[in-house]
């Protein structure tokens, strides 16, 4: 049997009520490109050489049997389940370590694919064989308020830099990243090789995409963005940003560790932040410093006597984390006129509980 040149992967945990959905716009979208195709017998192979993963972290709704039912109507869903919960991190991993595709695509169970996607993106991939493809996506606010439906669905663009095109400068790659700012899996199409076998979800993790995401983009040696809406992204009232913690703003302070250390050993250090520009290096840093301002702002909305002490944990978490100095980067900041974002950074900084050491 030949290897899927695609694999979607979704993660599953009490969604009966959306995953038909979503598993139907990823199998359709298959569908369309056989439809499309001008050579009919290689279009419907492709169309088949496509697989739904799905994996089961001991949903408590009828999310087993309609896993089930699914990969009875249609050969090309396959079904796991996990004998324990285990988050979704361990869940997002076991995908991987199952998939059978050339190419990865995370999606949420409650998300969907936009009509047409499947077929640009196999489009791309034999026209340029990128080993990454971002899309842009629309956020679907399942509770709205007024000032939501005011502005309507909101698109969010994954990448700043060019558009429809292969690109290999890593410090176009990595800056580009940075200043899209989202790090979410369902944005981005990565080739097998770029997981491997060592790369995956942190365990136990909230906030685990960002963390896990730049590492994606630092070792892609070429990208292509299509500036497309490829994914409606769901919204719910539980998700991670509506129920918040000071065990969640830990890990949000955490979340870009390891990147510099793994830059500096990426290709003899070729994307360390002394080989790439100095726009990617701010852009970077500028992550680096916004993780830290949410972090220290939720741990002081949520204790006010304690938050000091963490942080003092945050920044310093910070400081390891940056790939310029911090007053390099406020100069930046400063420089751009970003003067009411130099003065957020400074006055957390100035909350923490002893001074920089």
């Amino acid at each position: 049997m030949s290897r899927p040149w695609l694999s979607f992967l979704i993660p599953a945990y009490n969604v009966q009520g959306y995953l038909r959905e979503s598993v139907a716009s990823a199998l359709s979208q298959a569908d369309a490109l056989a439809e499309a195709g001008s050579d009919a017998r290689s279009a419907t192979q492709s169309a088949a050489q496509v697989e739904v993963l799905i994996v089961d972290d001991c949903s408590t709704d009828g999310t087993p049997a309609l896993m089930r039912q699914l990969a009875l109507e249609d050969a090309r869903v396959r079904c796991l389940f996990h004998e324990r919960n285990q988050g979704v991190s361990v869940t997002r991993n076991t995908l991987l370590d199952n998939a059978r595709g050339d190419y990865f695509w995370f999606l949420d169970a409650d998300d969907w694919l936009m009509p047409g996607a499947v077929p640009r993106l196999r489009a791309i991939i034999d026209q340029h064989t990128p080993s990454l493809v971002m899309c842009d996506y629309r956020m679907i606010r399942e509770a709205p308020k007024l000032k939501h439906r005011l502005r309507g669905h909101p698109r969010k663009s994954t990448f700043k830099g060019p558009v429809r095109q292969r690109i290999t400068d890593p410090s176009v790659i990595m800056g580009g990243t940075f200043r899209g700012g989202q790090m979410h899996p369902w944005s981005k199409i990565a080739r097998r090789d770029l997981w491997g076998s060592d790369l995956r979800f942190p365990a136990g993790r909230h906030f685990e995409d960002m963390h896990l995401l730049p590492f994606i983009a630092l070792r892609a040696p070429d990208l292509w963005y299509e500036p497309e809406v490829w994914v409606a992204y769901r919204q719910r009232a539980g998700s991670i940003m509506h129920t918040l913690n000071p065990d969640k703003a830990g890990d949000l302070a955490w979340a870009m560790t390891g990147l510099k250390e793994a830059a500096e050993s990426t290709r003899a250090g070729e994307r360390s932040p002394q080989r790439l520009s100095a726009e990617a290096c701010f852009a970077w840093a500028n992550t680096v410093a916004r993780k830290f301002i949410g972090a220290s702002r939720m741990m002081w909305r949520f204790d006010p006597a304690r938050a000091p002490a963490w942080i003092d944990e945050y920044r310093d978490l910070m400081l390891a984390q940056l790939p310029m100095p911090l007053d390099a980067l406020l100069t930046g900041y400063r420089r751009r006129g970003w003067w009411l974002r130099a003065w957020r950074l400074e006055r957390w900084l100035g909350r923490a509980q002893t001074p920089p050491r």
